[in-house]
């Protein structure tokens, strides 16, 4: 992974969460930012309308929106010119809600595969900036990366540079 990596919400650090940075000092992790969880809910309740199964797994709707989702954590993932991240699997989490991505900046080849693996099939998506995808139900647990960054491709002045950046948004299950 040639990806930098920054967490609101939890702290992600590979295979766990903490609501300390791991950097030793003790610091908290800056909040989950509202807005973005506003945002998510309603794209996972969109997605819901085209596919119901998008939920399985998801917590009830008490004290959340109307979706059932209840994000607690961003991670934002800069993808510098010639960054990538291998196919990796989201298990960390202890529930089974589905994952928000957002994408800003230069497009990328997303590749999205199955739970069985990391190997074949797969299929390959072109994400462009403003983009928004939504995983859950039986893709929840996919094996999924991005082997390229098409350079030059986005508006530099949106996010003020080449590159892309990728948020995901996600229910964790913990308390804390």
């Amino acid at each position: 992974m040639s990806v930098e990596i920054a967490c609101f919400g939890w702290h992600w650090f590979p295979y766990g969460y903490s609501r300390t940075l791991d950097d030793g000092d003790g610091s908290r992790v800056a909040a989950f930012p509202h807005p973005l969880g506003v945002l998510s809910g309603r794209a996972v309740a969109d997605a819901r309308e085209i596919e119901p199964r998008v939920l399985s797994g998801a917590t009830d709707s008490s004290g959340g929106d109307a979706s059932g989702f209840r994000p607690d954590v961003a991670l934002v993932n800069w993808y510098g010119p010639g960054a990538r991240m291998g196919m990796h699997a989201d298990r960390d989490e202890r529930c089974a809600a589905p994952v928000v991505s957002l994408s800003l900046g230069d497009s990328c080849v997303f590749r999205f595969g199955t739970p069985a693996g990391r190997g074949r099939p797969w299929t390959d998506v072109v994400l462009e900036s403003g983009d928004l995808f939504v995983f859950g139900g039986p893709s929840r647990l996919a094996f999924h990366g991005v082997p390229k960054v098409m350079v030059g491709t986005g508006t530099p002045a949106v996010i003020g540079r080449q590159g892309r950046w990728n948020i995901t948004v996600r229910e964790t299950g913990l308390v804390g």
